[in-house]
């Protein structure tokens, strides 16, 4: 067992050993050990084990969900002799995923971008970035003060997919820095894509560590990686020196939690990181989010290979029916190999409906006005549905019969009253003027958007889903990108971060 650093001996998810000492959840059995066994409770949380909630709240919740619910500094769970249950927990998920140190998260895999560009990127520190990384890499860098050069993806603009970075534009962004004041000291980048589409890590990471950076993988869409042989190796084993997994998003634990983890290269300080995290993390933080994380860990590692087996199993009839539905292109394997795509999860159902004659959106919306059927992504192309480490097969099969039902209903009637699909243009480059942190912590005013282009945007603006940033704080506002976000806000996607999702106005920085 580990110590209180939570360092371990390398061993990734594939390896022989994995199962040593995983049957184990230690962190979940002490919560769980304290929250039945009748302590005296002269602490917070008020409900005191569920006797002072509201009565609906604790029939609904169950009140065993509130006599788990405690706060941290409780001796026998996060407090006492080293290692004590919570340090365990963490060890054995460093363990079961590969890593040098694992830390748990309770407000997702955004804490652990902020953690990791306030550790590697601090004021004025240059570092690249994936034009298309999650929004909280930028809200980060306002955190920190740190400087991006963003690397454009590879983009599929008939499908509107954005895919990942390829070592070439990685190896082209590092050299175009050389030179031009001090040196990047990150690189981070983004594979799995919503879609399931993995970028080549492996050579990513050999040109990061060439330029003498690590190489940070935000992996929230893969916690499941490494743990079946006929999915995607993770990214630490790729070489990548710290990846961020959302468990709660594919393998089992509640929403909202998630980990980081820091590889053995040595290249990233888990002592600099648990340092930013006491500055990120609250001091009440969720024993049920942590509880839920140990479990999960506890059940990839020793159950993960067999749930997965019967799951792809079950994900690969229901491709197989859906590549019957007229009008339907089951997206996957035929992929890899295209710029930017090196593997693919098939954990993630891509559905390329535009030869129904609806957009995504209007097929997402028939199926759940017809089925109660809920996608997780819908867009002017596809359809995308996740599944989990241990899918229901009836639920999968059930869906793949809705999806065929609706298509066939809409695609040939036109009941819904809808028009044919309308593509959107592709987002437009973006011009970066001054830092994130400048443009969102400067002096604001809003604006009509007529007025604004041309001036320095301090809003982050995403068409959700699936979230890709059109206008970051920083980047000059131009008719193509207000003329982009038009069209795509038209086609039925939300503009994410818009403080007017009407697009009538927008704040810039002042021209004083």
């Amino acid at each position: 067992m580990s110590g209180a650093n939570g360092e371990t001996d390398h061993l990734g998810p594939a390896d022989d050993g994995l199962r040593a000492g995983q049957p184990v959840a230690p962190y979940f059995d002490a919560v769980l050990a304290y929250g039945l066994r009748g302590s005296g409770r002269f602490h917070v949380p008020g409900h005191k084990g569920g006797l002072g909630a509201d009565p609906a709240l604790r029939h609904a919740l169950g009140e065993r969900a509130f006599a788990l619910d405690v706060p941290q500094d409780i001796h026998g769970i996060d407090l006492g002799p080293s290692p004590t249950p919570f340090e365990q927990a963490e060890a054995l998920a460093a363990r079961a995923h590969g890593a040098r140190r694992t830390f748990f998260l309770t407000n997702g895999a955004t804490q652990g971008n902020h953690a990791l560009t306030l550790a590697l990127a601090p004021m004025g520190a240059r570092v690249v970035a994936q034009r298309n990384s999650h929004t909280s890499i930028v809200d980060g860098l306002v955190l920190s003060g740190g400087v991006p050069t963003f690397v454009p993806p590879e983009v599929d603009d008939a499908l509107g997919m954005a895919h990942g970075v390829t070592p070439d534009r990685l190896r082209a962004a590092l050299e175009q820095g050389v030179g031009q004041g001090p040196g990047f000291r990150a690189a981070f980048v983004v594979s799995p894509t919503y879609y399931g589409l993995c970028a080549d890590v492996a050579g990513l990471a050999e040109v990061a560590h060439a330029a003498g950076v690590p190489l940070v993988v935000d992996q929230s869409w893969g916690p499941h990686f490494g743990f079946h042989p006929d999915l995607p190796k993770s990214a630490l084993q790729l070489g990548a020196d710290a990846v961020l997994t959302s468990t709660h998003k594919i393998a089992g634990s509640l929403t909202q939690s998630a980990m980081l983890h820091v590889g053995h290269s040595g290249r990233i300080d888990p002592g600099q990181l648990a340092r930013v995290l006491r500055l990120l993390r609250s001091t009440s933080p969720s024993s049920l989010l942590m509880a839920s994380l140990d479990a999960a860990r506890r059940q990839l590692a020793v159950h993960g290979e067999a749930l997965l087996h019967e799951t792809l199993a079950a994900v690969h009839r229901t491709r197989a029916k859906l590549a019957t539905t007229p009008g339907v292109a089951v997206l996957g394997p035929e992929l890899v190999g295209r710029p930017g795509i090196a593997d693919w999860d098939p954990l993630r159902i891509v559905l390329d409906v535009r030869a129904t004659g609806r957009s995504g959106y209007q097929v997402a919306e028939a199926l759940r006005a017809a089925y109660d059927g809920n996608v997780e992504l819908a867009t002017a192309a596809t359809v995308v549905l996740v599944v989990g480490v241990a899918e229901s097969a009836v639920a999968l099969e059930r869906v793949a019969g809705d999806l065929d039902e609706t298509v066939k209903r809409i695609a040939l009637t036109g009941d819904d009253g809808l028009g044919p699909v309308v593509r959107p243009p592709a987002a437009p480059p973006a011009e970066t003027v001054v830092p994130p942190r400048e443009a969102f912590l400067g002096a604001a005013e809003r604006v009509p958007v007529e007025e604004a282009v041309g001036r320095v945007s301090c809003e982050s603006i995403a068409g959700y889903p699936p979230g890709i940033p059109a206008l970051l704080p920083g980047e000059r506002v131009s008719a193509e990108v207000l003329a982009y976000l038009r069209a795509i806000r038209d086609g039925g996607a939300r503009l994410h971060g818009a403080s007017d999702p009407e697009l009538r106005t927008i704040h810039v920085l002042r021209a004083d």
